[in-house]
């Protein structure tokens, strides 16, 4: 990764998120790109001209919402951008992390660096020394309907800008205005229209949601190794991962599933060749291509849409100026830093949309959650195999212990995902599936695409409890294995790695004991993996 990231509004990526969000500030070190620059000016021109001329526009010389048929005289503009954020500014719950906010910083730059929303380039320039210098806006993470576009959480990070709200700076949370001065940084005077293009548009559900997906990739391989070990120590086979099976129902990533279990499976000695008098295995095993592979669907669609979502202007409304007569207004200078004043003859064009409409990202993240919830439930039934002697046809003693009765082994780990999988399947009712009207009725449906990226989160956050627990699990049926087979027997080529890092973690457990202190320890590694 670069040491620096230039944003325009059109090439953000994936990793640079991910990198921005999770790096130290700083580290890569964010700016706006020339283009940008030229573009934003040429935008806030836009705005000045139209207050020049005293036209009408929404959220420029009008109210907001129900209140859009409210004039709002020009001597009042700037007081109006900084009501909408204040008055906006009314989240509860928890404060998102760090790398979300970090997240929700860089992308809210990007889209307003596109240079359609009216925005200055020193008010997107403050965005960034914030993001730069650690200052981190406090976010709370409920209040947003996901239309129009993340409101109440975009208006929490807006405050910090105008030195109100909260943020955190060099670990201690400050009044907005004191975590400025900190950083040697002041607070902005909102200029007409900057209130609502602050607060407007997807990216607190965007961010999340990028952040979820990135990890949902990890995931989804994970749970392919977890279920391979799993697979070892009940002596499966891996007929069922035979490539000319997979060809005969050619969706691509159930073909890719099968090809990495097959990998991962390599010069095992673990697994069973053929067996008459055991020639399949249950589902759990069989069907991870197919199953696994259609979650690897949903979280290839997810990046697919958050992509084009990264890239995309989403507040409301947009500015758009037509070029001709106007393309080198402010350039005498030859300087990208000038600040361009159109002509009161320009064409400017302020158009309302609903670019700001989370429904597209609530779908997505309602299918990944019920993906990931799928994860978890096949993990978990993996796990009650392993645990139960009878199921698993007495290749491992009941509950993975060899003095049952006096111990109860791995009995309650099977309790604990069962109890994290039901908390996943009642957060997987969709939330893009409900609405409710806001605004008098003037916004009328919304997205609940914010909602649907907290259940998103949460649901993964318990798919990585779920994976340890079977990873917990499936080492100490390799090892009771073992004693039976020799302990010279030899893993897979990709479960190796994996069940050494356990081990170098975690004893086989020949008695009970406190067992919370080895999951924790392989929670971790799961995160780290």
């Amino acid at each position: 990764m670069s040491p620096e990231i230039v944003i325009d509004g059109k090439s953000l990526t994936f990793e640079e998120v991910v990198a921005v969000a999770y790096g130290r500030p700083g580290e890569p070190l964010v700016r706006l790109s020339d283009e940008a620059i030229v573009n934003v000016n040429r935008s806030a021109a836009a705005v000045q001209t139209l207050l020049d001329r005293g036209e009408i526009a929404y959220g420029i010389t009008t109210g907001f919402g129900a209140f859009k048929d409210k004039i709002i005289s020009r001597d009042e503009a700037a007081t109006l951008q900084k009501n909408i954020v204040l008055s906006h500014a009314v989240g509860v719950g928890n404060p998102f992390d760090t790398p979300t906010v970090r997240a929700v910083m860089l992308i809210r730059a990007n889209t307003l660096a596109r240079g359609f929303s009216g925005i200055r380039v020193e008010t997107l320039d403050l965005i960034l020394a914030c993001l730069n210098r650690g200052v981190h806006p406090i976010i709370p993470e409920k209040g947003s309907l996901g239309a129009s576009g993340d409101l109440a959480p975009l208006a929490h990070f807006a405050c910090v800008l105008i030195g109100e709200g909260e943020a955190e700076f060099e670990g201690e949370v400050l009044p907005g205005k004191d975590a400025l001065q900190r950083a040697g940084l002041s607070p902005t005077i909102l200029a007409a229209k900057e209130g609502l293009a602050l607060t407007n548009g997807t990216t607190v559900m965007t961010a999340v949601g990028i952040l979820e997906t990135w990890r949902a990739t990890h995931l989804a391989k994970l749970a392919d190794v977890a279920g391979c070990l799993t697979l070892e120590a009940l002596h499966g086979t891996v007929s069922a991962f035979d490539k000319r099976i997979h060809e005969l129902r050619p969706h691509p990533r159930q073909i890719e599933c099968a090809r990495n279990l097959r990998g991962i499976l390599d010069g095992s000695e673990f697994v069973r060749d053929f067996d008459p008098t055991n020639i399949q295995d249950a589902y759990t095993l069989r069907c991870m291509p197919q199953v696994h592979g259609a979650c690897r669907d949903a979280v290839l669609y997810a990046e697919w849409l958050l992509k084009l979502e990264l890239n995309s202007v989403t507040d409301n409304p947009l500015i758009f100026i037509n070029d001709a007569g106007t393309r080198d207004v402010g350039n005498e200078e030859d300087s990208v830093t000038a600040s361009p004043r159109l002509p009161i003859s320009a064409s400017i064009e302020v158009i309302s949309g609903g670019n700001f409409h989370g429904e597209p990202l609530a779908l997505a993240f309602d299918y990944l959650t019920i993906a990931l919830t799928e994860l978890g439930n096949i993990s978990e039934r993996r796990i009650m195999r392993l645990t139960d002697e009878d199921s698993n046809k007495h290749a491992l003693p009941s509950f993975l212990t060899e003095n049952g009765g006096l111990n109860s082994g791995f009995m309650i780990v099977q309790y604990t995902a069962a109890a994290l999988c039901t908390e996943n399947k009642i957060l997987s009712h969709p939330a893009s599936v409900d609405t409710i009207p806001s605004s008098a009725n003037v916004e009328d449906h919304v997205s609940m695409g914010a909602t649907a990226a907290l259940k998103l989160r949460q649901v993964a956050e318990n798919l990585v409890q779920i994976l340890a627990l079977e990873l917990f699990c499936a080492a100490q049926g390799v090892d009771l294995r073992k004693r039976r087979i020799g302990e010279d027997k030899v893993l897979g080529k990709g479960t190796r790695d994996i069940y050494n890092a356990i081990r170098g973690r975690v004893p086989v457990i020949d008695q009970d004991q406190y067992m919370k202190r080895y999951i924790d320890s392989i929670v971790e590694l799961v995160r780290n993996w």
